[in-house]
């Protein structure tokens, strides 16, 4: 189904932060969007205020009429429902087409100029700095992202003018293969997911074939040194980036009194004095690869300047929630060992005289299985590391996969202790810490409010 051909769109679960995304943008376009989602919630509520017809019962008599004629109606529905639904059967032995998420998002990438960022991590920080870039531009844009954009307290822009759509490509479940992007950039190919892909062979070729749909005219920016080599369509042109070397990259990089300050080097022009809206040593290299998206669409050197000053980050990406002499706290969602040393690096290089602790749920019992010994080098690089138990997500418990695996792997002459997620407020409250991290894509940040809340009292 081409965006052309379609007059209405249901959505089966669309209370989900991914799904209301895009039933907003169908809405804002002028389509008849409708949906059945489990509970009422603010979000929903919104959505209906926005003018989408919502009920909360699963009841194929509920469905509008309007979203009942199968040549112009498209279905969207979120895994989580399960294959028993009602309305998604009804659908289904109707001819309807029936798309998960990221199919639909493949449908926009072939309807406007996709602006992709690819990667085992880096790609929600860096699609949501190319976002900002863009949208406070002449040239604007739509986006779908992974994390709430604290610019916009949101995970979606919609332009009205703009024919660009910046996509977080997710790799999980081989979801990026649905996209057919006009640019995109690949920031890491380290093997994740392997409950999925079973190898890194695998995992790497998953990631070729994601630089095949790239489309001619466009172009590929791809980080320095990965293992994964790109095969891209004729007519596409590639480039490299990195913090220190490639087509695109930083030079002449000053951190000092809480800012961090760069020029940026590029095949297309040069821009001096780069000022990080937020200071994050790790920005510079997500920076480059945004900047350069950004600027080989058009976008002006004042613009790029002054997009990257005013960005503000994301939730949970290196997130600080305290930022004092006495006391630093912050939330990151890094979930793979690659990204818990540069996350432990960054905060090396901003703190280089504090000491720095990690609070780490680990996320997944396979991931914990492929990779304990890399988590624990990675975590090694901390000064104390407090690891909880492992948080499950969807999957079930594995024999002698735990916590341990990683804390016995803990190189020695670091400080590390291993509790209960449901005994960390006492624990907090019982220390007084430098620099704390919490980390991981678990359910540990809930606990953050009061972990800060514990912290400020302590203060006064």
């Amino acid at each position: 189904m081409e965006l052309k051909d379609i007059k209405s769109v249901y959505f089966v679960g669309i209370g989900g932060i991914g799904m209301s995304a895009i039933a907003r943008y169908f809405n804002h376009k002028g389509f008849i969007v409708a949906g059945y989602d489990k509970t009422t919630t603010p979000l929903t509520r919104t959505l209906e205020k926005e003018g989408m017809i919502l009920h909360y019962k699963d009841d194929v008599e509920q469905i509008p009429n309007a979203c009942r004629d199968a040549k112009t109606t498209l279905v969207v529905f979120t895994p989580a429902i399960p294959s028993t639904h009602k309305e998604l059967t009804y659908f289904r032995e109707n001819g309807f087409e029936v798309q998960k998420r990221a199919q639909v998002l493949g449908i926009l990438t072939r309807a406007h100029k996709g602006l992709c960022v690819a990667g085992t991590h880096g790609k929600t920080t860096t699609s949501t700095m190319c976002a900002h870039i863009m949208h406070q531009s002449h040239v604007d844009c739509n986006a779908f992202l992974g994390g709430i954009s604290k610019n916009y307290g949101t995970n979606y822009i919609l332009s009205d003018k703009s024919d660009y759509v910046v996509i977080e490509a997710d790799e999980f479940d081989r979801s990026f293969h649905w996209l057919r992007p006009w640019m995109s950039v690949i920031t890491a190919t380290d093997p994740d997911h392997l409950d999925i892909y079973g190898t890194k062979e695998a995992y790497l070729e998953s990631f070729r074939h994601y630089s095949e749909l790239i489309q001619p005219g466009g172009a590929l920016i791809i980080h320095t040194g990965l293992e994964m080599k790109p095969n891209v369509q004729e007519g596409v042109r590639t480039y490299t980036y990195s913090r220190d070397e490639g087509d695109f990259h930083a030079e002449n990089i000053r951190i000092e009194n809480g800012e961090i300050i760069f020029d940026f080097v590029s095949p297309v022009e040069n821009i001096k004095d780069i000022q990080l809206g937020q200071p994050v040593p790790i920005n510079i290299e997500n920076g480059v690869a945004a900047m350069a998206m950004a600027q080989l669409n058009g976008c002006t050197a004042d613009e790029i300047r002054n997009g990257m000053k005013t960005y503000e980050g994301v939730d949970r990406r290196f997130d600080f929630k305290i930022r004092n002499s006495r006391h630093v706290l912050l939330s990151d969602y890094g979930h793979h060992p690659k990204e818990i040393l540069m996350s432990a690096k960054s905060l090396r290089e901003i703190y280089p005289d504090r000491k720095i602790t990690v609070m780490f749920q680990p996320h997944l019992y396979t991931r914990t299985r492929d990779f304990y010994k890399d988590f624990a080098a990675s975590l090694s690089n901390f000064d104390e590391v407090v690891l909880t138990d492992i948080y499950p997500a969807r999957e079930q418990p594995i024999p002698g996969v735990t916590s341990k695996l990683i804390f016995d792997n803990i190189k020695p002459g670091v400080e590390k202790t291993m509790i209960k997620k449901d005994d960390v407020l006492d624990y907090v409250r019982s220390r007084d810490f430098d620099v704390l991290e919490i980390l991981g894509a678990g359910n540990l940040d809930d606990l953050v409010p009061q972990i800060a809340q514990i912290i400020e009292d302590k203060e006064k």
